[in-house]
C-alpha cells in the first residue's frame, strides 16, 4: 500500500510538472503570436500615420486599438496609402516583410500547439490572418513586381490573380482594413488567453526566487 500511495504520489508531482512546462511553453507560442498580429495593425497604422504620439506602452496599444477599431478612420487612411505611390510601395514592402515573418512564426509553432485542441481554435485564426497577409502579398507582388526574382516566381503562381477578379485600389484598401482589425482582435485575445494559461503572479514568484 505504501509503495502504491508513494507511486500514485510521484505520478501527479510529474504529470503537475508536464503541465506547467506545457503551460509555459504554450503562453510562449501565444506570446509570439501576439507579436505577429501587434506587427501587422500597428505597422498599418505607421503608414497611415495613425500611430498614437507620446504615450507608453499600454496607452499605446490601448489607444492603438481603439483607432484600429474607428472604421471609417482607418478605412480613410488606408486608401490613401492604397492611392499614394510612394506610401503603397512602402506597404508592399511592409507586407512582403510581414507575410516572411507570419509564416515563420506559424511554421515553427503551429504543428506543436495543434496537437492541443484547446489552442487549435485561437491557432486557426492566427493562420487565417496569415494567410490574408500571404494572399495580399501575392496582390501588390504580381500587380507591382518587385526587384526579387523570388518574388516574382511566387507572383506568378499565386492563386489570388486568379480567384480574385476585381483587384482595384477600393477593394485593395478594404481587404487592408478586415486584416488590420483581424490582427487586432487577434492580439486582445491571444493575450488574455495568454494570461490565462500562467498568470503574471506565477512569474512575479518565480523570477522572484
Amino acid at each position: 500500500i505504501v509503495v502504491m500511495l508513494s507511486v500514485a504520489v510521484i505520478n501527479e508531482v510529474l504529470e503537475r510538472r508536464r503541465r506547467q512546462r506545457w503551460s509555459v511553453l504554450a503562453q510562449y507560442v501565444m506570446f509570439e503570436l501576439v507579436r505577429n498580429a501587434r506587427m501587422i495593425w500597428t505597422g498599418v497604422l505607421d503608414l497611415g500615420g495613425l500611430l498614437p504620439a507620446e504615450a507608453n506602452q499600454r496607452q499605446f496599444v490601448e489607444l492603438g486599438g481603439q483607432i484600429v477599431r474607428d472604421t471609417p478612420r482607418l478605412t480613410a487612411a488606408v486608401r490613401e496609402i492604397v492611392d499614394h505611390d510612394d506610401l503603397r510601395d512602402r506597404l508592399h514592402t511592409e507586407i512582403a516583410f510581414l507575410a516572411e515573418h507570419a509564416d515563420e512564426v506559424l511554421g515553427r509553432w503551429a504543428p506543436v500547439m495543434l496537437n492541443a485542441q484547446v489552442y487549435a481554435e485561437v491557432i486557426d485564426r492566427h493562420v487565417e490572418l496569415v494567410g490574408d497577409i500571404a494572399w495580399i502579398g501575392g496582390v501588390l507582388d504580381a500587380g507591382y513586381p518587385p526587384d526579387d526574382a523570388r518574388r516574382q516566381k511566387r507572383a506568378r503562381s499565386s492563386p489570388a490573380l486568379q480567384l480574385q477578379a476585381d483587384l482595384g485600389g477600393e477593394w485593395l484598401a478594404d481587404r487592408i482594413v478586415v486584416i488590420t482589425q483581424l490582427a487586432e482582435n487577434l492580439d486582445r485575445g491571444t493575450i488574455e488567453l495568454a494570461l490565462q494559461i500562467v498568470p503574471v503572479q506565477w512569474w512575479e514568484t518565480r523570477l522572484g526566487t
